[in-house]
């Protein structure tokens, strides 16, 4: 078709999100009245030909991370491409006590050259363990809340992890990176590290940074899948494209109560989300991203552009937990 979808998931368990149970409410899904996980995830998007992205994070559940091992374990021995996310702000004061390192800073957005022994020790860690889980290398990584900069992309390179899915526009106008191109498709970064941009668009650009928008699953009511014909409408995803990527977190079949944590209500979610994957299969071959980088290095999609590393460099603000975009 030489149209590409990837759908990439966020597999994580962060406290704020489950009152208890964490890896088995927020990864598998699983709660008293049903389940809705991973595991359906994978499922779905196997009925169409296709395997996710699954970007998991050992960081928010860092005193059950052995759980979150078993996750990665089970992903990747029914085929889906396991990959590193890190949410390092939720890793206990303790345990950098038997590192060299200081626990601030916590988030990677602003870590600076100074800390790039840190961030290198950080990430090493983590992926050295994901790898040794699921016995392959790591080959992409997807910051915490798209908090990253330039030391994280230099990271990646001294790691040789050779793709970041860090790039979007609606992080950078929330202050939690210092950069993004507005590209939608892959380009490189100045020292050759691959990044694939998150798909999103952009509401009244002429009076404000702030209206973008992502494709993320559920859908939300600004941007939603449609059909060649229907693509003349504003801000619409549709067969037309080229290349999309798709944001999903682990509890995304979920819903969130006054309490702000996600639980099971009922199967439409997945139900909705089997529909649009239906559709979309029609129009896109769903690759993960070993598939992604066989097509780009026999030459099948082509990176035509290169962006300087340099304009992704954090510059503290005193007194304010901020980034600056570069010039």
């Amino acid at each position: 078709m030489n149209r590409y979808l990837m759908l990439t998931v966020d597999t994580e368990a962060l406290p704020n999100r489950a009152r208890d149970n964490h890896v088995d409410r927020l990864m598998w899904g699983r709660h008293e009245n049903g389940t809705a996980g991973v595991k359906e995830m994978s499922e779905i998007t196997a009925e169409f030909g296709g395997r996710m992205v699954f970007f998991v994070d050992l960081c928010g559940a860092y005193q059950n991370k052995e759980k979150v091992i078993e996750v990665a374990v089970w992903l990747d021995s029914r085929g889906q491409d396991v990959e590193l996310h890190l949410h390092p702000e939720y890793l206990p004061k303790e345990y950098w006590n038997d590192t060299p390192y200081e626990w601030k800073p916590k988030l990677l957005n602003v870590y600076e050259e100074k800390n790039s022994d840190k961030e290198y020790f950080l990430l090493k860690t983590f992926a050295d363990e994901l790898s040794a889980a699921i016995g392959r290398k790591i080959l992409s990584f997807r910051a915490g809340s798209f908090r990253w900069n330039k030391v994280t992309i230099e990271t990646l390179k001294r790691l040789d992890i050779p793709m970041s899915f860090n790039n979007t526009q609606a992080a950078m106008a929330l202050k939690q990176c210092p950069y993004a191109s507005p590209l939608q498709c892959p380009f490189k970064w100045s020292n050759g590290i691959i990044e694939v941009p998150v798909t999103e668009k952009n509401f009244f650009p002429k009076f404000s940074d702030n209206w973008w928008v992502r494709f993320q699953y559920p859908l939300c009511s600004l941007v939603r899948y449609r059909p060649k014909w229907c693509s003349f409408i504003p801000y619409s995803v549709s067969a037309c494209d080229d290349f999309l990527v798709c944001l999903m977190h682990s509890w995304s079949f979920l819903y969130r109560n006054a309490e702000g944590y996600e639980y099971y209500k009922n199967d439409r979610r997945m139900e909705e989300y089997r529909n649009m994957i239906r559709k979309m299969s029609r129009d896109f071959d769903i690759i993960d991203s070993r598939e992604l980088y066989d097509l780009i290095n026999t030459g099948k999609i082509k990176i035509e552009h290169t962006e300087d590393l340099n304009k992704t460099i954090y510059i503290p603000v005193p007194n304010e937990l901020k980034v600056k975009a570069g010039k």
